[in-house]
């Protein structure tokens, strides 16, 4: 078990890079990039560091220098000779060869391209550019390396006991998270916590602690380097990003009103079981189902990433329900802001009348809330999203208009298109 206070107090940058590998990301990322590889990969992106909690003056808080060095790191990274052989030869989601040859082929060979980072009004503007399978493999890492530097920031004038106690009160807490949890009947939990996590040896930690504390009931991580390291699941499907990309190339009200059902198109056809789950709310949830199509009820399930849970929720039974399909076959996977008190709630409200899973992130490997002076280490809420696509911008509307993103007039425009009337404005915290 790593020392990890020690590590941070005898910090040594070549031991401890924030990002050690090109596969130190979510797997989602990489099966959107193998269809955004066979489907798009002509279509040119940018994507934009976005930091929705203002107050975290990030640009004032850590150093550029640091920012680039990290970053020019992780350009330097390719794949090592077994990560791609655990990506070719492995099963996923009961699927062997999951990543084609063609695909890997290129993956093996590709560096992350060059980005474009200013310092305005305390912020950083950091930037992507280029082709889109490319492009979109740097935002996972990026979170990753904005999120650890703050957290390297608050920790760099810490004692090498004032460490020790702070670690071993947030794995107290953790701990005793785990043990509520423990307590849940039929509970299925994964590590959903990369983009916002406190640093990569935490992360490692706190999955390791999952592993021992819930046994069966911790299904995986979506981190695939810790996947591979600790031989667990990788766990992922789709993102926002898809759909928000697609209809920024739409052409007509109506292409951008088929949008989100063509991206799942090109998915059906290239994944099955599990893998096939509806990602609704890019563009409201509600709007989503009353326009699906009739074949996407046969999917396994679907994720609830934005608005109020249940209700979400509610809404993915109605239409199943109204559409002659069984509910308690059917998963939901709940991943926005949970913590155990919500997890609780949502296992007790929906055990039975669905299957239900959780995707636990920023508030399982980045909750030090209250564990320092002025609460410095508390978590905060940072994106880094596709904000053009072949000189289009991109809009997101969400089942929160607080979460939602896009130049104002594409905002309205979309909304019309898509029949998006008021909405719940919820706190967005992490």
């Amino acid at each position: 078990m790593v020392d990890i206070a020690t590590r941070v107090h005898n910090h040594n940058w070549k031991i401890d890079p924030i990002v050690r590998s090109l596969i130190d990301n979510d797997f989602y990322k990489l099966l959107m990039c193998q269809s955004v590889f066979r489907n798009n990969p002509d279509t040119r992106v940018s994507f934009s560091l976005i930091n929705r909690t203002r107050r975290i003056r990030l640009a004032e808080l850590i150093d550029e220098g640091q920012l680039r060095e990290q970053l020019d790191h992780v350009r330097s990274l390719t794949l090592s000779r077994g990560e791609s052989t655990w990506l070719r030869g492995n099963t996923f989601y009961g699927k062997r060869q999951m990543f084609r040859p063609d695909f890997m082929e290129w993956f093996e060979n590709l560096r992350l391209p060059s980005y474009h980072l200013e310092k305005r009004d305390g912020q950083y503007e950091l930037t992507f550019e280029g082709a889109w399978p490319e492009v979109m493999l740097w935002e996972i890492p990026a979170l990753a390396v904005l999120m650890e530097l703050r957290s390297r920031a608050v920790l760099k004038d810490m004692g090498k006991f004032e460490l020790q106690v702070l670690y071993a009160r947030a794995m107290a807490k953790l701990w005793e998270k785990i043990e509520r949890l423990k307590r849940i009947e039929g509970l299925r939990l994964a590590d959903f916590g990369t983009r916002r996590r406190h640093s990569f040896l935490w992360q490692d930690w706190c999955v390791q602690a999952l592993v021992e504390g819930l046994g069966e009931a911790f299904i995986g991580t979506s981190n695939c380097r810790i996947a591979l390291r600790r031989d667990l699941e990788a766990i992922g499907t789709n993102a926002h990003e898809l759909p928000m990309v697609y209809a920024a190339l739409a052409d007509s009200d109506e292409e951008l009103a088929a949008a989100p059902y063509r991206v799942l198109e090109d998915w059906h056809e290239e994944h099955s079981g599990n893998l096939r789950i509806i990602l609704p709310d890019t563009f409201g949830s509600a709007q989503f189902f009353r326009r699906a199509p009739d074949w996407l009820t046969g999917w396994t399930g679907v994720r609830i990433d934005s608005g109020d849970p249940a209700t979400g929720a509610e809404i993915a039974i109605r239409w199943w329900q109204e559409r002659g399909e069984d509910p308690r076959e059917k998963l939901i996977i709940f991943s926005d802001g949970l913590d155990v008190d919500r997890i609780e709630t949502l296992q007790a409200q929906f055990s039975g009348r669905v299957k239900v899973g959780f995707g636990w992130g920023t508030l399982l490997t980045n909750d030090f809330r209250g564990l320092t002076r002025d609460d410095r280490l508390a978590p905060f809420s940072l994106v880094c999203k596709a904000a053009a696509a072949n000189g289009r911008p991109t809009v997101k509307l969400s089942d929160n208009p607080n979460k939602a993103m896009g130049p104002p007039d594409q905002i309205e425009r979309y909304k019309r298109v898509f029949g998006v009337g008021a909405q719940e404005a919820l706190a967005v915290e992490v």
